[in-house]
C-alpha cells in the first residue's frame, strides 16, 4: 500500500493564491462596469437661454447659462459693478436692486426669470453730475464708511420710502387702517435686511429720514 499523499501549503502562499483568483474573477465585471459608466457620463454642456432685460432704461439682450444669477449677469456680463456681491446668500443686502419697482436680492434670483423686466441698479439711480436726493442725503449725513454696502443701502432706502408711500405695512406697523409714516421704527425694520459692517446705521437712518421729510 502506497503512503498517503500529503499537500503542504504555507499560509502566505494560500492567501496569495486566493487574492489572485478573486482579482481574476472580477476583472471582466470591473471592465464592463467602467465601460457602462463611461457611456452614461458623456459630457453634456449647460443649457443656455437668450434673455432680454431693460437695465437702467436700456434694453440688453444676452445669452446666459440658465444657472446664472441676476447679480452675476449685472456684474460679469454687463460690467455694472456698482451692485456688490457680499454674502451671495441673500443675507447682507449688498446686491439689492430694483426689479419692476420692487427691491430684490439679485444673488437669489436667476437672470432667466426676468425676461422683459425693468432692472434698476445703483448706476441708474443718479449720475456724478446729478445725484439722486438719496445719494446726496447719504453724503450729507455720512451714511457710509468703507462704502461697500452703500449701493445696496441706497437702492433699498429708495424702495423703503416708496413702500411707505404706497401703504405697504411692515412687521412694526401698528394700525393697518391708518396712513403709514416714515418713523424711525418703520425705517429700521424695513432696512434690517441691509447689513453695514462699519456700523453707520444711525447716519443711514438720518439720511433716509431727511429724504422722507423733504418729500423727494
Amino acid at each position: 500500500m502506497s503512503p498517503p499523499i500529503r499537500f503542504e501549503m504555507r499560509r502566505r502562499t494560500f492567501l496569495a493564491g486566493t487574492a489572485s483568483a478573486v482579482v481574476a474573477t472580477n476583472i471582466p465585471w470591473s471592465a464592463r462596469a467602467q465601460a457602462v459608466s463611461g457611456e452614461a457620463a458623456a459630457p453634456v454642456g449647460p443649457e443656455q437661454t437668450t434673455v432680454t432685460l431693460d437695465v437702467n432704461g436700456e434694453p440688453r439682450r444676452l445669452v446666459v447659462d440658465n444657472r446664472t444669477t441676476l447679480l452675476d449677469v449685472l456684474r460679469e456680463h454687463l460690467r455694472l459693478t456698482g451692485t456688490k456681491k457680499g454674502c451671495d446668500h441673500g443675507q447682507c443686502g449688498a446686491c439689492t436692486v430694483s426689479v419692476n419697482g420692487e427691491r430684490i436680492n439679485a444673488c437669489l434670483s436667476l437672470a432667466v426669470m426676468h425676461e422683459g423686466d425693468e432692472v434698476t441698479t445703483i448706476e441708474g439711480v443718479g449720475t456724478a453730475e446729478r445725484l439722486d436726493p438719496m445719494q446726496q442725503a447719504f453724503l450729507d449725513h455720512d451714511g457710509f464708511q468703507c462704502g461697500y454696502c452703500t449701493p445696496g443701502q441706497i437702492c433699498s432706502a429708495k424702495a423703503v420710502l416708496q413702500e411707505i408711500q404706497d401703504g405697504v405695512p411692515s412687521h412694526v406697523t401698528g394700525d393697518l387702517t391708518a396712513r403709514i409714516e416714515a418713523t424711525e421704527a418703520e425705517i429700521r425694520e424695513r432696512m434690517s435686511g441691509n447689513i453695514c459692517r462699519c456700523g453707520a446705521y444711525s447716519n443711514i437712518l438720518h439720511a433716509i429720514t431727511q429724504v422722507a421729510e423733504d418729500g423727494a
